[in-house]
């Protein structure tokens, strides 16, 4: 595919604008149409991508039946993600969706196995995939260089400050708290790296909602089938963003680190202590260069829906284990 890429948006919100507006930005693509069920929120992101009014929909089914195009962005709330891909690939789209796939093992195991039998592109807005820092960690772990035994990860922000009374915290729409939120990176992250699926967890959490729906903070141990153990921590009630994820075994280790949404750097010490030091860029733009790159060659994204599918199924024993209070065993 030679031609400009033409672009659809679903979910016109802050986060989903900023996404489309690296679309619109890309000599690639061209954004063509966009569907939001909140009038105000068409308008506003319409002038920005310079979309015109006649090209702005409530619904998008009928965007879909009635514009030309040949991918969609999907940034709608969590829990629309399933009906949005799968009627997206329906109308023959390749699909670009923001992170988390989507809530619920069943339903994501079943977008899995759609995307695998077709030829559309599909990719997970996780940008942690192309930041050289991250690549670089999976490649020494699938090159035999570390020989991965424990992990530990954290992930902090002021999460709750920031989304408190948006559909964030409505869980009928988010389907959780800050582990399907930001968590959902370091998950991701963590699953992708080792290239090995999470086999049990247990997990406590404390939250913001009383239904214990809507979770705050979230303490995990995993097990992976490697044999690696893992301890998490997430929290959406921080005065600061920081992430750090550091991988240890046989051949030394990675640390990756940063602080804020941009810059992050990977310390790697080998077995003989001898280290060194790789940045890396957390970039909007160049996942959604990377999907569009994919789309164009035909070729498979670098964060795909089966990686995601192991994330979800992982945060999804989490709650389970919190909710019972014993350690779950995660079946495939």
């Amino acid at each position: 595919m030679d031609e400009t890429i033409r672009t659809a948006v679903v979910g016109t919100g802050g986060w989903g604008t900023h996404v489309a507006t690296q679309f619109h930005e890309n000599p690639g693509a061209e954004v063509v149409a966009l569907a939001d069920v909140a009038e105000a929120s068409r308008e506003r992101a319409g002038e920005q991508l310079a979309v015109a009014p006649d090209h702005r929909y409530e619904s998008h089914e009928e965007m879909f039946e009635s514009e030309d195009l040949d991918a969609v962005q999907i940034s709608s709330p969590h829990t629309l993600h399933y009906d949005h891909i799968m009627d997206a690939l329906d109308a023959g789209l390749h699909v670009f969706c923001e992170k988390p796939f989507t809530p619920g093992v069943d339903r994501a195991r079943e977008i899995t196995e759609r995307v695998e039998g077709s030829e559309e592109v599909f990719m997970v807005g996780y940008q942690r995939h192309l930041c050289t820092a991250y690549v670089e960690l999976r490649e020494a772990i699938a090159a035999g260089e570390i020989e991965p035994k424990f992990v530990t990860a954290e992930i902090a922000q002021d999460w709750i400050q920031n989304v408190a009374g948006t559909w964030r915290v409505n869980p009928d729409l988010s389907g959780g708290g800050q582990l399907y939120d930001s968590g959902s990176h370091v998950l991701d992250a963590i699953v992708w790296m080792l290239d090995a699926r999470p086999t049990s967890v247990s997990a406590e959490m404390s939250y913001y909602h009383e239904a214990e729906r809507i979770d705050l903070q979230a303490a995990l141990s995993a097990e992976f089938e490697d044999g690696t153990v893992a301890s998490i921590g997430v929290s959406g009630d921080s005065p600061d963003v920081l992430e750090r994820i550091a991988i240890r075994g046989d051949g030394g280790r990675g640390i990756i680190e940063g602080e804020g949404w941009d810059d992050r750097h990977l310390i790697r010490t080998g077995a003989e202590g001898e280290s060194e030091t790789i940045e890396g860029v957390l970039s909007t733009a160049e996942k959604v260069g990377a999907f569009l790159k994919s789309v164009r060659e035909g070729t498979e994204p670098p964060a795909t829906a089966r990686t995601a599918l192991y994330a979800t199924m992982l945060t999804e024993a989490a709650y389970e284990s919190a909710r019972t209070g014993e350690r779950v065993e995660i079946k495939y």
